[in-house]
């Protein structure tokens, strides 16, 4: 037997790999196309979301496949060592610059990009669907999630805090004679391949350190997708809501905060300590979160971290050249954000059991893949508006300063989507209903459980 908080920390670094990656796709993978790769700001963000296309097949196929999984290490575990190597490779490949023509370049970027998400996909959607095999107990699924969402907070905060000064680091030995080092496609690779090459360890350590414990509460005949689609309850989809929204919401602010400090503050020197403020002052809400939620419920939860965050944002509006008046905003903003992202990713698991419950089918893969499809879909949409916005104003990648339209743009995508976003999140909010009937659903599930252990004793 493994120990409780062996399987925790296991299990939580498993975010920690793919947030080595996923948060610099969602923060720096623009500015790289931009800036580096030499990509259009709107041919770049046209990209991200069309890549999203072949997310939505490759997610809905994870799922199913999850989904029919049955062997001696559990249903998701296998794909944690199957992913590793290949999110490895993908990881340094999409970082590197070809030499080829800027529709040779585009290609390079399309498929590279679209092999890297696919190696995400079949990591992250059995690390999603794992967490109700892991425990029945609601606290501990609670601290599970935690745990993880805290692991996934240090490994953005190391993407945030250490990428910029990282790669003119490198850069400075391998490309001394470059102008701009955080321009350097050579640092780039390197850096990246450093961040994969971690995140295919992590993944190892998360094979081996969980171990799938409840089984479903019902024995699943071979379905076709459209029977798991009809077994998804509204409270499922709210959950697809909720991912969408926030998603969109943690890459405007990670992608826009990097252009700002950049070029409306001038202030590039801030990069790392942005990168701690904005992502580490989250942390006392994250170690907070399993206990505010046993006390007062997720749905409250939710309602004060989008509240927090808007707190954050009025500081960040109302002096918009003062540099301490915006590090103070994101601090907070900080706070509010990572009370949304725990709060969400708790919720996910209790919309696995409701529609155990209700449906009496286990669709946990097809749950995450929808779950992991609403991401992607956001994450893209949220980079088209911003590349285009930033385009439609004049933004230059080539250039050390921009015009004050490209400015404005910038301001505005870091400053007002948010608050849209926020709006929508609360709106959305009043519809979860899963906190008022939970002890009832877990009771079921677990009689249910026990008189299927019971029949296969008995056979």
């Amino acid at each position: 037997m493994k120990s409780k908080w062996g399987k925790r920390i296991g299990y939580g670094i498993g975010d920690l790999g793919c947030n080595l990656v996923f948060s610099t796709m969602s923060s720096y993978l623009l500015i790289f196309y931009t800036d580096v790769f030499g990509i259009a700001a709107a041919a770049a963000g046209t990209m991200m979301l069309v890549t999203k296309l072949v997310d939505a097949v490759t997610d809905t196929v994870m799922g199913m496949i999850v989904d029919k999984t049955h062997t001696k290490w559990g249903q998701g575990r296998p794909y944690f060592v199957i992913g590793a190597i290949p999110f490895a490779v993908f990881t340094v490949l999409t970082f590197i610059v070809p030499d080829l023509s800027e529709g040779g370049k585009l290609v390079w970027a399309y498929v590279t990009y679209c092999l890297l998400c696919t190696a995400y996909t079949i990591v992250n959607i059995p690390l999603n669907t794992i967490v109700p095999r892991l425990s029945a107990d609601p606290n501990e699924r609670n601290i599970l999630v935690t745990t993880r969402m805290v692991c996934a907070l240090l490994g953005t905060a190391i993407v945030m805090s250490i990428t910029t000064p990282f790669v003119k680091f490198v850069s400075g030995i391998v490309d001394p004679s470059i102008a701009d080092p955080f321009k350097s496609p050579k640092a780039w690779v390197i850096v990246m391949g450093a961040y994969g090459i971690a995140a295919m360890l992590i993944f190892f350590l998360t094979f081996a350190s969980t171990e799938e414990v409840v089984p479903p509460s019902v024995k699943n005949e071979d379905t076709s997708l459209i029977e798991n689609i009809k077994a998804m309850t509204g409270q499922a989809w709210l959950v697809m809501i909720f991912n969408f929204l926030y998603f969109a919401l943690y890459v405007v602010r990670s992608t826009t905060v990097i252009y700002f400090f950049k070029y409306n503050l001038q202030r590039e020197d801030l990069a790392t300590l942005v990168g701690f403020l904005g992502i580490l002052s989250g942390l006392p809400m994250l170690l907070c979160l399993p206990k505010l939620e046993e006390k007062y419920g997720k749905r409250n939860i939710l309602f004060l971290s989008v509240a927090i965050y808007l707190a954050g944002n009025v500081l960040i509006l109302i002096n918009q050249t003062s540099v301490a008046f915006q590090l103070t905003g994101l601090v907070i903003t900080g706070l509010g954000i990572y009370g949304i992202f725990g709060t969400i990713f708790a919720m996910q698991p209790d919309a696995i059991d409701y529609s155990e419950w209700k449906k009496n089918r286990s669709i946990s893969g097809t749950i995450a893949a929808f779950q992991g499809l609403f991401v992607k879909a956001s994450m893209g949409m949220a980079s088209w508006v911003i590349g285009l916005y930033l385009a439609n104003n004049g933004y230059d990648g080539a250039a050390s300063t921009q015009v004050a339209d490209a400015q404005g743009a910038i301001q505005f995508c870091y400053m007002w989507i948010p608050v849209i976003l926020c709006v929508l999140l609360a709106v959305t909010n009043v519809f979860w209903k899963l906190d008022a009937c939970a002890d009832e659903m877990r009771g079921e599930l677990d009689a249910r459980r026990q008189k299927l252990q019971e029949l296969v004793d008995k056979w």
